[in-house]
């Protein structure tokens, strides 16, 4: 399978996510993905829609949105709009939510309400009308986009970390994001949780589309390219374990440091650049280290291609980067230029 690479836009500012978008599409990413968050970001569905514009070859839309902040017929609609503007290069991802939904003080909503919203969406996509929430719900226009030559729904992906929720993502959707490491015993397990999922529909790994969440930073110091990500470094702790650190192969000695990551994360200061309270919960040298072991593409041009080659081996191709750095544009075309051209075959 060839590798494939996206990489995920925290829209600050809307000319930045168009800029970002187009050095992206230059330097050879396949997928563009925008962060919702709307307490700290700007608006996803407008931000995808002048990014689609602004582009000509990139998949893009969400990675990822929430059930909660977004009626099943407005997602419905707002995507089948991003599908319109790109002329069928939408994508859609998914999850339970987190900085979108912490920051308006509620908590992510469980699996069954994640299943039950998918299963509603997909039919709102078909311009079918589907009950939801105890009413029936439509969104009829929706059909309209069947009559183009890409005239199918745009794909749905779950961003998925635990074993439950890898296993939704292989039953019910087109694809995931997999969240839960980048190590050869984190990969086989993520692998075999979406291939249990894949097999109650009927299908197989082959049928879903698999993209690993990824750290990245590209440079010759790696204690500062570490420095510089440390904020994502605790996010991804505050994320990937939340709900349980069972069944995620979370090593004994490090449970204690997630949890206090968690306890002390704060969502308004998610991904946030420079110094910033998340970004100084990270002060355990060891934790920090495997963290980065875990969960990241880092170091010099040659220690990300034999990283990326590595993840590969274990079964994973396809990689959606976040890379909140400040010299964003630098590394976008770095990745582009010196990664990609070594570890796409």
């Amino acid at each position: 399978m060839q590798a494939r690479f996206g990489i995920i836009e925290v829209p600050r500012s809307i000319a930045s996510a168009i800029e970002h978008a187009q050095l992206a599409e230059a330097a050879g990413f396949d997928w563009f993905g925008v962060a919702d968050s709307q307490s700290l970001f700007r608006e996803l569905f407008v931000t995808l829609a002048v990014v689609g514009q602004g582009t000509q070859r990139m998949m893009v839309g969400p990675s990822v949105t929430n059930p909660l902040t977004r009626h099943p017929a407005v997602m419905a609609s707002a995507i089948a709009s991003v599908q319109e503007i790109t002329g069928g290069r939408a994508k859609l991802g998914l999850g339970t939510g987190d900085s979108a939904i912490y920051n308006l003080n509620q908590r992510p909503g469980g699996l069954q309400g994640l299943r039950d919203y998918i299963l509603a969406l997909r039919a709102l996509l078909r311009g079918e009308r589907v009950e939801f929430g105890g009413r029936e719900i439509h969104a009829k226009w929706t059909a309209d986009l069947r009559n183009n030559e890409w005239g199918a729904p745009p794909p749905i992906y779950i961003a998925a970390e635990g074993p439950r929720t890898l296993e939704l993502a292989g039953e019910i959707c087109d694809g995931v994001i997999c969240g839960l490491g980048l190590s050869e015993d984190v990969v086989k397990l993520t692998l075999d949780h979406i291939a249990i999922g894949a097999e109650r529909a009927g299908r197989s790994l082959a049928d879903i589309d698999i993209w690993a969440m990824t750290r990245v930073n590209v440079g010759a110091d790696r204690a500062a390219l570490v420095n510089e990500i440390r904020m994502e470094l605790a996010s991804t702790a505050h994320h990937a374990f939340r709900f349980t650190q069972k069944g995620k192969l979370v090593p004994p000695e490090f449970a204690a440091a997630i949890r206090r990551v968690q306890a002390g994360y704060s969502p308004a200061n998610h991904e946030e650049l420079g110094v910033s309270p998340n970004a100084g919960l990270m002060d355990d040298g060891d934790f920090l280290n495997y963290m980065v072991d875990r969960f990241a593409v880092l170091g010099t041009a040659e220690d990300c291609v034999e990283r990326i080659q590595a993840i590969r081996a274990a079964g994973i191709h396809q990689f959606l980067f976040t890379g909140f750095v400040d010299e964003r544009a630098a590394l976008i075309k770095t990745l582009g230029a010196e990664v990609f051209p070594r570890c796409r075959n």
